[in-house]
């Protein structure tokens, strides 16, 4: 789930993309195929909103000189009011868009409300569909169906300070182990630095450590899901992870309570050496202390060579199966999520697009883009494709938990005992 932010704004995947689930109490409603009248269409609202506002303004001036009478309302929705807008949606087909930009963790509570179109047969006849990302296109997965047209994604990296690395004779860490050594060594000659900033909020910067060293969130059986962190594999990567937040790499009585937020903006403001960061936060980073300072490159995995699974976040282009305009809904959605618009939004967001095509072109201009992905290339990952992960992600279960083992209260097996009997409460264990 990522709502998108621009680059200026510091705001990680996660922040936008988590949120709890809106309900459905009504049909969905019937829908037709009208060739004429208004398209609604509600897009998420931005810090600064005027590069995307142009980039749509320009789709929308295109796509309604190629469909005489037709007209596009694009309404702009505030990411925090989001839930009661599609709640509202939901329960209310008469006041539902027909199309919508949404987060991809959202996708399997939203598919469950039935008010979302399948668009598995549109991406699939799509001349651009082929080209679109695998593993991105399964985030756009509910039960095997597709809800959304995969807009954007977004992959994290790690940072790091060159003129730091240059002054202590250090490199780029090869493996997870090596980055935690390296950002010790950095902490004893820096006590000014963190080693790495990261937090005991910042679920999407753990998850690679869990994933990398062979673990899971849960597992699914017979379509229910269960948790998997009590695992021997999910609990060396969550304590991993957890001995980041520890007084000799980012002392607990700050980094304990950081966000994705307040973690790239350490590394930016020139308080750390190094930061788990989004391709969404170059801008940011850019415009801190750290501008001109850094470097990017793949998170290492658990094995020198290897990269350490990312989490694919980003956001998706759904149609309301409510809508009057079913084909003008898809064809829209088609155009904003194409090739030239992709590469637009590239240009004013910073938005990773999800066209492989696009990333190929895009990454041969433009080095910065290379090692998201490389990361993407290398393998992604999602949380489980349950409704109930809203839930989970609204109660905060993980980063109380690695919080817990970061701040000496509880060992890894209570803490994450206590985690897995919340999320199989939230699953309907």
């Amino acid at each position: 789930m990522r709502i998108r932010r621009p680059l200026l704004a510091v705001v990680p995947l996660v922040a936008a993309l988590a949120a709890c689930a809106p309900t459905q109490s009504g049909p969905a409603g019937a829908g037709g195929d009208e060739k004429t009248g208004t398209l609604r269409v509600w897009l998420f609202d931005e810090a600064t909103r005027a590069p995307k506002e142009a980039t749509v303004a320009e789709a929308v001036t295109e796509f309604k000189a190629s469909h005489p009478g037709v007209e596009v309302d694009v309404q702009w929705i505030p990411v925090e009011g989001r839930a009661d807008r599609f709640s509202g949606a939901f329960n209310d087909p008469n006041n539902a868009p027909d199309v919508a930009e949404f987060g991809n963790t959202d996708v399997a509570a939203y598919a469950k409300t039935g008010a979302l179109a399948d668009l598995s047969g549109d991406l699939k006849s799509w001349k651009e569909g082929a080209d679109l990302v695998p593993s991105v296109v399964d985030t756009a997965k509910a039960d095997g169906k597709v809800y959304g047209l995969p807009w954007f994604t977004g992959i994290r990296a790690l940072y790091y300070r060159t003129d730091v690395f240059t002054e202590l004779n250090l490199k780029p860490p090869a493996t997870l182990a090596e980055l935690a050594d390296t950002a010790r060594r950095i902490r004893a000659a820096k006590p000014d630095l963190y080693g790495i900033s990261v937090g005991g909020k910042y679920t999407y910067a753990m998850l690679p450590y869990l994933w990398a060293q062979g673990g899971e969130l849960a597992k699914q059986d017979g379509g229910k899901w269960t948790a998997a962190i009590t695992s021997p594999e999910a609990k060396a990567g969550v304590d991993a992870y957890s001995k980041l937040i520890k007084d000799d790499i980012c002392p607990p009585q700050q980094c304990g309570n950081f966000t994705g937020t307040q973690s790239v903006q350490a590394f930016a403001g020139g308080k750390a050496a190094m930061t788990i960061g989004g391709d969404f936060n170059r801008k940011a980073v850019e415009a801190g202390a750290a501008k001109g300072k850094y470097a990017v490159v793949p998170l290492p995995g658990s094995t020198p060579g290897s990269v350490a699974p990312a989490f694919a976040g980003g956001n998706l282009l759904g149609v309301f199966g409510a809508s009057k305009r079913r084909g003008l809904s898809v064809e829209f959605a088609e155009l904003l999520g194409g090739a030239k618009y992709q590469t637009q939004m590239y240009s004013a967001m910073g938005n990773l697009p999800t066209l492989a095509s696009v990333q190929q072109q895009l990454s041969a201009k433009d080095s910065s883009l290379k090692p998201f992905v490389d990361t993407l290339k290398a393998g992604t990952r999602f949380v489980p494709a349950s409704p109930a992960w809203s839930r989970i992600d609204a109660q905060n279960i993980l980063p109380t938990a690695i919080q817990q083992i970061a701040t000496g209260e509880r060992n890894v097996d209570a803490a994450l005992q206590d985690a897995a009997d919340k999320m199989n409460t939230a699953f309907g264990g």
